[in-house]
């Protein structure tokens, strides 16, 4: 079966993560994360790619990249191909290291970026590396090139620094970031905001547009989100639960039937011909069609 097709533009914005087969240690070895962090910023002057935050974990790495050319599967294939060929070969080792392909979520330019940037930043605190105001301390993280003096001309900070207030790319801004991202970790409503299930998974993060938006430039292209980046099935049920819903809510309007007056009883005439009920959504969606039929 081939691979489903991945969104790519100039200007796109993505959360990448990938983990070590069988869940591993994968970076935990001695000059793991060093050919890694060098292979990452080999990769991106090849690729002209733009990262806005990092981190390697011991079994796993985080990216918040930038497009400026719709090139991210060629980019991560080399830089995954790149440093899997090192890694081997110093080791003297046969096989796979990563469980599998990349998972890249499209993520809305903005708000959402910023929050997975800081999610991205937290990983270590979430971990119990470091507490929440000594984020700066894991070594392994962009940060420490965001408060150095220099920084990789591809790691760009204009976005975690917005996100978090407006803040000037200078020493001063910076600490107020390092504050910032001490205050969202032991915030519990900011907490809430940044779990693992809202920023690492599905295939989508941002506004309910952004999302349709996305879901009509990938039948553009051809991508069939149920096999979207290899989506938990959760994620699915929940995609294929939203689908039903819209086209519900059409056919609702046409046959002008009232979703939120319909009665509690789920056996009432009106919602047995709404909703989907045994037999699957083609029910209800035949009943509403022939209604909307007889109003045209």
């Amino acid at each position: 079966m081939p691979r489903p097709l991945r969104i790519e533009c100039a200007g796109a914005c993505y959360h990448v993560i990938n983990r070590g087969n069988y869940r591993r240690g994968l970076f935990s070895g001695e000059g793991a994360v060093e050919a890694f962090e060098r292979t990452l910023d080999e990769a991106a002057k090849r690729f002209h790619g733009r990262a806005r935050a990092s981190v390697v974990m011991s079994n796993q790495f985080h990216l918040a990249v930038e497009l400026t050319e719709p090139n991210l599967s060629a980019g991560m294939k080399w830089l995954q191909g790149t440093w899997i060929r090192r890694y081997n070969g110093f080791r003297r080792l046969i096989g796979r290291p990563f469980q599998g392909r990349y998972k890249a979520l499209l993520v809305e330019p903005g708000q959402a970026f910023g929050q997975v940037c800081h999610y991205i930043h937290l990983n270590p605190v979430r971990a119990r590396l470091h507490h929440a105001d000594a984020a700066i301390k894991y070594p392994w993280s962009s940060l420490r090139w965001f408060v150095a003096s220099k920084r990789p001309q591809w790691l760009i900070g204009t976005t975690v620094l917005e996100e978090a207030g407006h803040l000037p790319d200078s020493r001063a801004g910076w600490k107020k970031y390092l504050e910032y991202l001490e205050f969202i970790a032991t915030d519990e409503t900011m907490k809430k905001q940044l779990v693992a299930e809202k920023m690492s998974r599905g295939w989508c993060i941002g506004s309910r547009e952004f999302r349709q938006e996305m879901k009509q430039e990938a039948k553009n292209v051809g991508a069939e989100l149920d096999r979207y980046a290899g989506l938990e099935p959760d994620t699915v049920a929940a995609e294929r639960r939203e689908r039903w819903e819209e086209e519900l809510g059409k056919l609702a309007a046409a046959a002008k039937v009232d979703l939120a007056a319909l009665p509690a009883q789920k056996s009432h005439a009106d919602k047995i011909d709404a909703r989907r009920g045994d037999e699957g959504p083609n029910v209800g969606r035949e009943r509403l069609a022939g209604r909307a039929a007889q109003h045209g």
